[in-house]
């Protein structure tokens, strides 16, 4: 692993450890050349993904990136970083359980799939982006949808009504 710090290819694990959903293992290093310390994360990849960009061209799958989008949608929304993780980790999964391409748009519906579930406001904002709102009228289609999901009131039980 080459050092961020000086760029020295000889480095040290001090010490290894899972995270904290067991998704990937956390490693302490250390650079012997200029003694920076700094921690990498190793995930388990099942295989190779290429996207399949609206152009036609061909890329290899950037989970970075994936995670950076969301967290653009997620900027000043109070969601754990756990429950995030772990939506990305899903769609990612998900990804890789397909035949090795997958298209942008596949991926940006699992997206908006898990945004949906985890905050309203960061769906919208990933929605506006991913479906290239142009007018106010776009974001109300988004809006009405929402309103028409289905919530679970799980402070009250529910009763059912007699007709």
């Amino acid at each position: 692993m080459r050092c961020p710090y000086c760029g020295s290819d000889d480095t040290q694990v001090k010490d290894s450890r899972p995270s904290g959903d067991n998704t990937s293992i956390r490693r302490r290093r250390v650079c012997a050349v200029c003694g920076g310390r700094f921690t990498t994360f190793e995930r388990i990849q099942l295989r190779e993904l290429t996207v399949l960009k609206k152009s036609g061209r061909r890329v290899p799958f950037d989970r970075d990136k994936l995670v950076r989008s969301v967290q653009v949608a997620l900027r000043k929304r109070q969601v754990e970083p756990d429950r995030v993780e772990r939506m990305l980790n899903g769609v990612v999964r998900q990804l890789e359980n397909g035949d090795g391409e997958v298209t942008s748009d596949q991926i940006g519906l699992l997206v908006m799939e898990g945004l949906k579930r985890l905050d309203d406001v960061a769906y919208v904002r990933f929605a506006s982006v991913y479906r290239d709102f142009r007018e106010a009228k776009d974001f109300e289609s988004v809006l009405d949808e929402l309103s028409k999901e289905p919530t679970l009131d799980l402070q009250r039980p529910s009763v059912p009504s007699e007709d």
